[in-house]
């Protein structure tokens, strides 16, 4: 459908250069959405794939194991968007207290992301609703550590910012002026809350994170913050239990494709593109976290039967599986104090595990010595 574009164009003077900001419009879109053939099958299937991986949340008994390490995944992937380095691994050692293999300040980046969004599911969880609140909160915790500290962590910016190139005058993108920002939020935050009319849930976080990456209101962390609204407000809509649902891994294999979306959102108000996108983006992704937990708990199911054999032995050693599937990456010390074993008991365990080829020694010294769960990982590090 053509529109016009959607916002308005403001002149603003920042760096000694004049350049024209965008201010979006608020939400809804206007006109409204054209619902095609095509575009309500995609979201009919989003939703299908979503309403099965809301299910498995449900009933694969691992699932709470495989949502810790999965949130560390896409911690993972979403800063790397914003060019950190750090992998799954370095993050995992960094919880241990370990030197991981890269800049320490990567390695704080991505566990400040879990923190965060550990931060707003919990306030959700409590009853507080989808909120500027809870969004400059969020971001507070997502910036306390790393590169980010220094952008004044929970408040909206008061200077002027662009996306892309070296200056305004040469940016891909300039968001609107610091001024326009509350007034900008206040109207995204009425959205969120059903006004002026209700908007289905995967709708309502499908332009909203248009939206709030339009408007950029932070400094720093826009990116990775508007990707964890999408989890956050599917949660809040109970669209999904538990938050499973991560699109930073589609996002980044079609990155050029997704900036050229947003924009085309914002010059010629296309919606209907962004939203087939975002529609097969979900059901992707709702594909892949389904494919990822049913691979892991069948490893864990063979690796289970395996332990069996071991008899006598077999009793500990199946005590530490447990704890390698929710920290594939550990210490004999931290496997002691994860599940009340003897440290002495969880390294003839280790060493049992290890004959098996189910345990894997990353270090090669008597002490402070690191295991991984090789193959657990193997699936946890798919798209990374």
């Amino acid at each position: 459908m053509k529109r016009t574009p959607q916002g308005r164009y403001v002149t603003v003077s920042t760096v000694d250069e004049i350049v024209k900001a965008f201010v979006p419009a608020p939400l809804p879109p206007s006109p409204p959405i054209d619902w095609t053939p095509e575009l309500r099958g995609k979201f009919d299937a989003a939703l299908l794939e979503l309403g099965r991986l809301d299910a498995a949340s449900m009933y694969l008994p691992d699932m709470s194991v495989f949502l810790y390490t999965y949130i560390r995944k896409e911690a993972v992937l979403s800063s790397m968007i914003e060019g950190t380095q750090s992998t799954l691994s370095d993050l995992l050692m960094f919880e241990l207290d370990k030197e991981p293999g890269v800049p320490i300040e990567d390695v704080r980046e991505v566990s400040s992301y879990v923190a965060a969004l550990e931060q707003g599911l919990s306030m959700l969880k409590g009853g507080f609703p989808m909120s500027l609140r809870l969004l400059r909160e969020v971001h507070r915790v997502l910036l306390s550590k790393g590169r980010g500290s220094d952008q004044s962590p929970g408040e909206f910016r008061r200077s002027q910012n662009w996306i892309g190139g070296t200056r305004p005058g040469n940016a891909f993108f300039v968001p609107p002026p610091p001024e326009e920002i509350l007034e900008c939020m206040g109207r995204l935050e009425l959205f969120l809350h059903d006004k002026p009319e209700p908007t289905p849930p995967l709708l309502k976080a499908a332009l909203a994170h248009v939206q709030f990456e339009t408007i950029h209101p932070f400094l720093d962390g826009n990116g990775r913050l508007g990707r964890m609204l999408i989890t956050l407000i599917l949660c809040e809509q109970g669209l999904l239990r538990s938050p499973v649902l991560y699109l930073s891994h589609y996002f980044k294999e079609h990155r050029q494709e997704y900036y050229k979306l947003l924009n085309g959102v914002r010059e010629d108000g296309n919606w209907e593109a962004w939203l087939l996108f975002f529609a097969e983006a979900v059901k992707t992704a709702a594909q892949e976290a389904i494919d990822s937990a049913c691979l892991l708990h069948e490893l864990s199911c063979r690796d289970r039967e395996r332990i069996k054999t071991l008899a006598r032995a077999a009793a500990s050693a199946l005590k530490i599986q447990s704890a390698l599937m929710q920290h594939p990456i550990a210490t004999s010390r931290s496997l002691s104090e994860a599940t009340g074993v003897a440290p002495a008991t969880v390294n003839k365990a280790l060493a049992h595990l290890q004959r098996l080829g189910i345990v894997k020694e990353l270090t090669s010294r008597k002490r402070n010595r690191l295991f991984c769960y090789s193959a657990y990982m193997d699936i946890l590090n798919r798209g990374i």
